[in-house]
């Protein structure tokens, strides 16, 4: 059975992360935010990222200190804009960074399809809207649908409430969110938990990432 690597530090976590790299990063909001491997990932000085995530950042933490960094060049996102997303605001309204606007089924379903295999798939929401402009449109059973691409990333980073030394997962409630399609759609997939157990002692029903997708693993007090 592969074993992930336990990380002792958040540095050694996010090592090796490359300036340009696509970035998964789990979370709705606050839930599921891996906010110490963000943190390290700000520390690290990867630049000129592409940030796949559900939201722009809230307040001045988490993904929004990112984005203040100056580390972004591009989000792919489904909800850029709430009352505390100043900092991605007055990014794009200077014209600092580029939005990639995708609803939140499609934003799932593409990340899913990249863990899976899945070479493309036609979806029909936002047929009509400018959201699916440029995209070949097939009409099937008498509706039209769009053509939607997978999103691969080179790295993940995702929270899950336990983990054990084999890389398998358990999540609390609805900080599960992105964590596990987002953990088999990248080359290098990093969970922050709040506990690691030894092999064996997670309920194997109660498992939902297994190890094989996991890579590293880093223990918080968050």
């Amino acid at each position: 059975m592969s074993r992930a690597v336990v990380c002792d530090t958040a540095a050694e976590a996010v090592s090796g992360v490359a300036d340009g790299a696509t970035v998964l990063v789990g979370g709705f909001g606050l839930a599921g935010l891996p906010t110490v491997l963000i943190d390290a990932l700000i520390a690290q000085g990867a630049h000129d990222l592409t940030i796949v995530s559900n939201n722009a950042g809230t307040a001045d933490t988490g993904l929004a200190a990112l984005l203040a960094a100056g580390r972004v060049r591009k989000l792919i996102c489904s909800f850029p804009r709430q009352s505390d997303s100043y900092v991605f605001d007055g990014l794009y309204r200077a014209g600092k960074i580029e939005l990639e606007l995708v609803p939140q089924g499609n934003l799932a379903e593409r990340i899913r399809a990249a863990g899976a295999g899945i070479g493309a798939f036609y979806c029909p929401t936002g047929v009509g809207t400018l959201l699916t402009e440029g995209k070949e449109i097939r009409t099937i059973n008498g509706r039209d649908y769009a053509l939607e691409y997978p999103i691969h990333a080179d790295v993940a980073l995702i929270r899950a409430h336990i983990g054990d030394r084999s890389g398998n997962l358990v999540y609390r409630k609805t900080a599960r969110n992105f964590g596990p399609v987002m953990a088999t759609a990248a080359e290098l997939t990093v969970a922050e938990v709040s506990r690691v157990v030894d092999t064996g002692q997670l309920d194997p029903e109660a498992i939902v990432t297994p190890g094989i997708y996991v890579d590293r693993i880093l223990e918080t007090s968050s």
